[in-house]
């Protein structure tokens, strides 16, 4: 099992390493880094490498969570990013309630978990209770939930202003050069690596996604570990949601994560993961998500227009998920066999 999972990672790693050298030869100095001082007066790293590892990291937190959801129960959840407009919403809610503070921020936060978790669980008990399928279960809230935010935003897209807390979150730590969202990815994976490795989490997944009624006769709950899938992907729409309002300083219901939806199936389809459910392997996801914002950051270094880079990284996109898909390797794994014949 151990061999096949590494396997999964053969075309993300191939992809990443293609685009790293074409950018090498492209521009050479492309992936360099250098120290600028930002308007705080502090010094801080730019360049196109940290620009996409700041920039995927609401793509790889939803990822993370996406893998979990498509291996539970083989199917995807599209409402990610209207319903990070409700956890935003909420978010900013509470954060405009009171004096701008830590306490308050944690609270708001705390606010907004609560919030996705809530709509993870409703999605979650439509698939596992009701049986229906995970696209349909979650089209609801991807036609409401930003509806739902407009209400709770009150018809505005109020600002923040001044919340050094919600600065050192979503940007950078005074005295610190590389931007907070790259730690807070780093904590989600780690986080999820402990699960997976000191409990069953996915092992039950695994099992769950592979066949539901064999799991059920060993004693795992499907009910429940859909459940589960489907709100800590709840609970990872939070984090990006958060990160995602600490970036722009307001809430806009209408364009907060619009579209990340597919990027994040995408980065599960592009890590090797089956889009039917069963094995599954984060790390991919993961890489998927780095490609896609790579793809993305390599398409604007060459001026492309943003009305037609979604048309190049669709072909892009297309032709790894194809080689990718277990048609080819069942091939590639044939044309080996005959090579060694």
């Amino acid at each position: 099992m151990q061999k096949s999972l590494r396997s999964q990672l053969i075309i993300p790693l191939l992809a990443l390493f293609m685009l790293t050298v074409f950018n090498l030869f492209r521009d050479p100095g492309f992936f360099s880094i250098s120290v600028l001082i930002n308007a705080s007066g502090d010094k801080v790293l730019s360049g196109n490498l940290i620009s996409i590892l700041n920039g995927a990291s609401e793509l790889v937190v939803l990822a993370i969570g996406m893998t979990l959801v498509t291996a539970a129960s083989r199917g995807q959840d599209i409402s990610v990013g209207a319903a990070a407009a409700i956890a935003g919403s909420v978010f900013v809610r509470f954060l405009l309630s009171g004096e701008f503070s830590l306490p308050m921020m944690i609270t708001a936060f705390l606010a907004s978990c609560v919030a996705a978790m809530l709509i993870g669980a409703f999605n979650g008990t439509l698939v596992a209770v009701f049986n229906i399928q995970p696209m349909i279960a979650s089209l609801i809230m991807f036609t409401t939930a930003r509806a739902i935010a407009y209400w709770i935003n009150g018809g505005a897209t109020p600002t923040i202003n001044n919340h050094k807390w919600l600065e050192y979150y979503s940007r950078f730590i005074p005295g610190i050069p590389i931007p907070t969202p790259i730690f807070t990815v780093i904590i989600c994976c780690v986080l999820i690596a402990l699960a997976l490795r000191f409990t069953n989490l996915g092992l039950y997944i695994q099992a769950v996604g592979i066949n539901e009624k064999s799991a059920r006769l060993n004693g795992i709950g499907p009910v429940g570990v859909k459940l589960m899938a489907f709100m800590i992907l709840g609970l990872c729409v939070a984090i990006a949601a958060s990160i995602n309002v600490g970036r722009i300083g307001l809430i806009n219901h209408e364009t907060i994560l619009r579209g990340i939806e597919m990027d994040a199936i995408l980065s599960v389809a592009i890590g090797g993961n089956a889009l039917s459910g069963g094995k599954f392997k984060v790390t991919g996801s993961i890489i998927g998500a780095y490609i896609i914002e790579g793809l993305t950051n390599t398409l604007y270094a060459m001026r492309v227009s943003s009305t037609d880079i979604q048309a190049y990284k669709a072909v892009v996109i297309i032709l790894l998920v194809i080689a990718g898909s277990p048609v080819v390797k069942e091939k590639v794994a044939r044309l080996r066999g005959y090579v060694k014949c």
